[in-house]
């Protein structure tokens, strides 16, 4: 098989009684190996071995393999296994296949991003002033998208708003404000500095939403007097700096899309149903977006006479189609369709969620049940300093330092395999000179 050195993991589909496992194991000592059974007969071998629904394999591989770099995994099929197992074989191929793509575009946004998501975190600590905690509910949960469908359900919106609970996407803000639609949060998790034009709307259109962020985001510094739901990826670089400013967060894993994350958020404030709006992951014809959507402008101001609008928006649409970022998307959230609880339904159509329901409930929502707004203990001001502080102090410790190192090297030095302690603590300390 031509296997290099350098693979770091290997993904079995379906090695029947494993004769391939001592023999990897032998060659390469220092990599893991993880399989994916069609037949719960086979033996596991002593390595960690799925068994189940093909669906929930993506969650398996995310819990073995979640510090390993997609570039060095390598996937070994079993041809006489698929032979006889035929779709179950497939589906646990094209899960891993799912796994590695989302892990490889997860590296490269990291690498582009990671230096200014770690500039954001210590620059936005100043912003919280006022930290939210909440109380489980059971009002229904809608989670606006900014798709092209969300238009189509802006009547049933305007009609619902007063008894459910709206989490809205920030890039869909503009357009609800525009029909008259107050969401409850608004949930904003991009680091890219475009994402400012999306959380501006929440301000021009004096909307009197919390913000759930995670404070990796592009904030701008009129967030300075808005009650935050603080969102926390688990990592623990971030949970120590937390810890110190005893700030009250919420735990949401990284999905790579903010609507996953804000359909995890509603899963923690309510036992209630939840219904998705405007969750296309997809293109309608040459329309990408709601509308109105925040970058309109650099369309529409930058149109003429030899490049209309509607060119514009062809090339867009099939760039968008090409990138295939939608694809990986949509496979996640088929994916997540097994895992997640039978009380997720779509509103006006989805590339995902085909099941279609609306909300019935009539009951007329309080958010001061839900959420109750708590002022900081500290200066602000000086969150940043103290946060840096601490998460140097715990990279002398031996006991953290390891996984810290794991944590932030790809991020703060991405094109680097090796990166000393101190070379860490001085980067931590320039992304906190704020």
């Amino acid at each position: 098989m031509n296997l290099k050195d350098s693979y770091e993991c290997f993904i079995l589909i379906e090695p029947g009684l494993g004769y391939i496992i001592p023999v990897l194991q032998e060659k390469f000592n220092k990599s893991k190996i993880v399989a994916l059974h069609a037949d719960e007969g086979f033996p596991s071998n002593g390595i960690p071995s799925f068994y189940g629904n093909a669906s929930c394999a993506q969650e398996f591989l995310e819990t073995e393999l979640a510090d390993i770099d997609a570039g060095a995994i390598k996937i070994i099929e079993w041809r006489p296994s698929m032979n006889y197992y035929r779709e179950d074989y497939i589906k646990l191929l094209s899960a891993a296949v799912e796994f590695i793509k989302r892990g490889d575009a997860g590296k490269r946004t990291a690498a582009a991003f990671g230096k200014k998501w770690v500039h954001n975190f210590f620059r936005n600590l100043r912003l919280v002033n006022i930290s939210l905690l909440y109380k489980k509910s059971n009002f229904p949960v809608i989670v606006t998208g900014s798709g092209p469908g969300l238009e189509k359900t802006m009547p049933f919106l305007c009609e619902t708003q007063k008894s459910c609970v709206i989490i809205a996407s920030a890039s869909s803000v503009l357009s609800l404000a525009h029909n008259g639609i107050t969401a409850d949060i608004v949930i904003t998790a991009d680091g890219g500095s475009w994402a400012l034009t999306h959380v501006y709307s929440m301000f021009r259109n004096k909307y009197a939403a919390f913000l759930a962020a995670n404070l990796c985001a592009a904030l701008p510094s009129q967030c300075v007097n808005t009650s935050f739901l603080l969102l926390n990826d688990g990592s623990l670089w971030q949970n120590i700096i937390f810890h110190e400013l005893s700030l009250p967060t919420v735990i949401i894993p990284q999905r790579g899309t903010v609507t996953a994350s804000a359909v995890d958020l509603a899963l923690l404030l309510s036992d209630g149903n939840i219904y998705l709006a405007g969750m296309d992951l997809g293109v309608s014809d040459i329309r990408t977006h709601v509308r109105p959507y925040g970058f309109d402008y650099i369309f529409s101001g930058s149109a003429n006479r030899l490049s209309p609008l509607y060119a514009k928006n062809y090339f867009r649409s099939g760039q968008i189609r090409g990138g295939g970022s939608m694809d990986i998307y949509a496979s996640w959230f088929n994916n997540q369709l097994s895992v997640w609880p039978k009380r997720i339904f779509s509103i006006g159509g989805s590339r995902v969620f085909f099941k279609e329901a609306c909300p019935s409930e009539q009951t007329v929502k309080n958010r001061n049940m839900i959420f109750k707004a708590v002022n900081s203990n500290d200066d602000p001001s000086l969150f940043y300093k103290k946060g840096a502080e601490a998460l140097c102090k715990a990279l002398k410790n031996t006991e953290y330092s390891k996984d810290i190192k794991k944590e932030l090297a790809p991020l703060l030095f991405p094109e680097k395999k090796e990166v000393t302690l101190r070379e860490l603590e001085k980067a931590i300390e320039e992304a906190a000179d704020v």
